[in-house]
């Protein structure tokens, strides 16, 4: 804004306090295993494996809500959790699922 009259703008001091909360938090984690995750894909309705739109499959949680992005190379990225202990049990259901299917190709082998 400009005085009238005058060249330079007029400042004035504005108070900013902005409310905030934590939605969404971003983790990653690492198997350091190898996935097979057209195998993954076929254990659970919940993980959708599309290779060619995109290089990971997305298993979707529904307790708690969130999304886990799985890649080949055994890394995986949780989004949607809104807390670490919401974050915490979603890689444990992952892990458990990924052990699951572990477990049943095992027993398919010998």
């Amino acid at each position: 804004m400009k005085e009238r009259g005058s060249s330079a703008p007029v400042h004035r001091r504005v108070s900013l306090k902005p409310t905030y909360r934590v939605v969404n938090i971003v983790a990653s984690a690492d198997l350091n295993t190898d996935l097979d995750l057209y195998a993954l894909a076929k254990t659970s309705h919940d993980i959708d494996y599309e290779p060619e739109q995109f290089p990971g499959a997305i298993f979707k949680l529904h307790e708690p809500k969130a999304a886990m992005l799985l890649f080949k190379n055994g890394k995986m990225i949780c989004t949607g959790c809104g807390n670490v202990k919401d974050v915490k049990r979603a890689v444990t259901e992952t892990i458990e699922l990924i052990k699951k299917y572990k477990a049943q190709t095992k027993r398919q082998v010998s």
